[in-house]
């Protein structure tokens, strides 16, 4: 299994693309007012972020795995 994407929800896009742009994550998806996603420096994962509206009642963090073979995790996942 490996990391795909973490994705995290902020309320101020325009300051959070500079901030992870200042950490040197390379910005490949972007530009909107609602989404941005960067390649970390070292590996294959991504990072993201989402815009999210003041007070709304979800979870600020999403991690994204994958796998090969996925129904094969799958099932083995289940009989554990």
């Amino acid at each position: 299994m490996r990391l795909n994407q973490v994705t995290v929800r902020v309320t101020d896009i325009d300051q959070a693309v500079k901030f992870y742009r200042g950490l040197g994550l390379i910005q490949i998806v972007g530009g909107t007012n609602h989404y941005a996603r960067f390649l970390c420096p070292a590996g294959d994962s991504t990072f993201s972020i989402e815009k999210m509206n003041f007070g709304e009642p979800h979870s600020t963090t999403t991690v994204y795995f994958e796998c090969d073979n996925l129904d094969d995790k799958v099932s083995e996942l289940k009989a554990s």
